[in-house]
């Protein structure tokens, strides 16, 4: 086991664990089959038998050969000819993540699962199991014994410096990442060593001679807000490891994600119920995100006044969590389901058939993979900005309506930055 920065963690304060399991995929194949897969280069994708499609993910001896999760099977075959490729079981995965996820629950309640394979723990309350190295230890040397895989632990009092922490020591370590600490560790490295920042936006540091992450915890708040407005803060924060994010706590997995709204009178305006219909996207799309789900059905709901509802949903042939597929399908729906001009009292949006993001990667079309990465950081830059500032923090021209202002003084938007649809794509878009 290895372990970095072991000396005792100071306990006045948050105490947040970052447990990332180690080539997950490939660990569970070997997990059950050691015969077959220990110690052997393996790689499970999709489209096994016409190898074509993309590498999930990769055991370490594989990486060590050079194969690289998202590498297409041609290539990752060409780097590494005797590559066992296998099939995705996701019954096996999502059974040792649920037993991954049940040992975590042993030493606290506060656990934030990330994906299939990771999860936030606060173990601030958690003093009666020992010290945050001590349950650290106990986690990692259970997960082992019991289930036979591999993980790693960041230690750190926030969620940022845990997560840096977890990637530091592969496969199997434990490392401890205090704030005190960030100046020594993280600020002599380049700005794309931050999670969350992307080669685009340390290229665009770059230009403003912004170098190392400690160029940029120390460089000048106007600067970094005329150059990337809000943003500007958040990746000054996180430089000097300052993150004030909760561990939300989401004990299952959500078998559905809706929202309704009673409206204020009876609408017919067509526009103004499309609007509503985008808000009602933007935030069950949230959600979604928030639980790292995709939706393949979408739902809506729509009530008159005479209490007399609908529900019609449609299936869509590739999952979503984008606001914008979700409210163009709704959008749909209800064109073909209801007669214009006819009043309406309730609408609402319920996301079916979730499936875990992860699982839903070898789904996606082999010609969009590329562009996929990029999408994800637009919409993942657009979270973060809402769960730093509040939900009013990044508007569209289509939720503020036509009277931009009426808005904002209902909703005492006083000092929050608005970014528009153009103004995002802009901004973000090559995030």
């Amino acid at each position: 086991m290895i372990k970095t920065n072991h000396e005792a963690y100071p306990v006045n304060g948050r105490v947040i664990l970052h447990i990332d399991m180690n080539a997950f995929y490939c660990s569970v194949h070997e997990a059950v089959d050691p015969e077959l897969y220990r110690n052997k280069p393996t790689a499970v994708a999709g489209s096994v038998e016409l190898r074509k499609g993309i590498v999930v993910t990769c055991s370490y001896t594989a990486r060590a050969k050079g194969v690289k999760t998202g590498m297409q099977v041609g290539q990752a075959l060409k780097q590494c000819p005797d590559l066992i490729l296998i099939r995705p079981d996701f019954d096996l995965y999502r059974d040792f993540s649920q037993r991954f996820m049940k040992i975590a629950y042993d030493y606290s309640p506060l656990i934030e699962a990330m994906s299939i394979d990771e999860c936030y723990i606060d173990i601030t309350g958690s003093k009666q199991f020992g010290t945050p190295i001590e349950i650290a230890e106990q986690l990692q040397s259970r997960i082992r014994r019991e289930l036979l895989l591999p993980c790693s632990i960041g230690i750190a009092p926030n969620k940022l410096l845990a997560k840096m922490a977890s990637d530091m020591k592969k496969p199997n370590g434990i490392t401890i990442l205090r704030k005190r600490d960030v100046s020594k560790v993280l600020w002599d490295k380049p700005c794309n060593q931050l999670y969350g920042i992307g080669s685009k936006t340390a290229d665009k540091l770059r230009l403003l001679n912004i170098q190392t992450l400690g160029q940029l915890a120390k460089a000048d708040d106007h600067l970094l807000s005329e150059h990337f407005g809000i943003m500007g803060a958040i990746l000054k924060n996180a430089a000097n490891g300052e993150d004030a994010s909760e561990v939300h706590s989401e004990r299952e997995q959500s078998k559905s994600i809706g929202h309704t709204t009673t409206l204020p009178t009876n609408f017919t305006d067509r526009t103004a119920i499309f609007r509503v219909f985008l808000n009602l996207a933007d935030q069950v799309g949230r959600r979604l995100r928030r639980q790292q789900l995709l939706s393949q059905t979408i739902s809506i709901t729509i009530r008159d006044p005479d209490m007399r509802t609908i529900t019609r949903a449609a299936t869509l042939s590739t999952p979503t969590e984008i606001r914008e597929d979700i409210y163009r399908t709704a959008c749909k729906l209800f064109d073909e389901h209801w007669h214009q001009g006819k009043p309406i009292r309730l609408l609402g949006i319920t996301l079916q058939n979730l499936l875990d993001k992860k699982e839903a990667a070898v789904q996606l079309d082999l010609f969009n993979y590329q562009k996929q990465p990029m999408k994800d950081k637009l919409v993942q830059t657009l979270d973060a900005l809402r769960d730093k500032f509040g939900e009013n923090a990044v508007l569209t021209a289509g939720m503020l309506g036509d009277d931009p202002s009426t808005l904002i003084r209902n909703h005492k938007l006083r000092g929050t930055s608005l970014q528009m649809d153009h103004l995002k794509q802009r901004r973000f878009e090559e995030e």
